[in-house]
C-alpha cells in the first residue's frame, strides 16, 4: 500500500476517490458516526467543546488509517486544491477555511498519482507550497 507524507494531499486524494462523482472507496460519513452517538449536529458538537480548529481523532485515525491501493491512485487524473472539500466537513464540520489546518505543505507525494495530468487552484485554495507551479510543470502536470 502507498504511504502519504502530507496527510493533507492524502485527504484531497480521498476527496477525489471518496466523495468525487463515482466513488471508489466507500463513504466516511462523520454525521452518520456521530448520530450512533446520539450527536445530531456535528458542527455544533465540535464548536461546544473546543474542537472547531482541528480535525477531529477519530475523523484523524480512519483517514490516516485508510490504505489506498496503488491501483486507485493510478485513477486520480485530477486534484483541487479547495477549502471547500467535502473530506474536510468530514474531519473539522465546524472549519471556517481561515486557518491552515488543511494547507498542502509538500508534493512529495505526487509521485504516488502517475497518473495526475492537471491540479485546479480556487481562490480559497490550500496550496503554500513554494514553487508549486514548478513541480507541476516538472512533471507535466498542467495547472488552472
Amino acid at each position: 500500500m502507498s504511504r502519504f507524507h502530507d496527510f493533507n494531499l492524502k485527504l484531497l486524494v480521498i476527496e477525489e476517490l471518496m466523495y468525487g462523482p463515482e466513488p471508489l472507496l466507500p463513504v466516511y460519513d462523520l454525521s452518520a458516526r456521530l448520530a450512533e452517538r446520539g450527536i445530531g449536529d456535528p458542527a455544533s458538537y465540535v464548536l461546544e467543546n473546543g474542537l472547531h480548529a482541528e480535525v477531529l481523532p477519530e475523523s484523524r485515525a480512519h483517514f490516516e488509517s485508510l490504505e489506498i491501493p496503488a491501483e486507485l491512485l493510478t485513477r486520480v487524473e485530477e486534484l483541487c486544491f479547495d477549502a471547500g472539500a467535502d473530506v474536510f466537513r468530514h474531519c473539522a464540520p465546524a472549519w471556517d477555511g481561515e486557518d491552515d489546518l488543511f494547507d498542502v505543505r509538500s508534493l512529495d507525494d505526487l509521485a504516488l498519482l502517475p497518473n495526475l495530468r492537471e491540479v485546479t487552484f480556487v481562490e480559497d485554495g490550500v496550496l503554500v507550497v513554494p514553487d508549486a507551479a514548478e513541480v507541476f510543470a516538472a512533471r507535466g502536470i498542467a495547472t488552472d
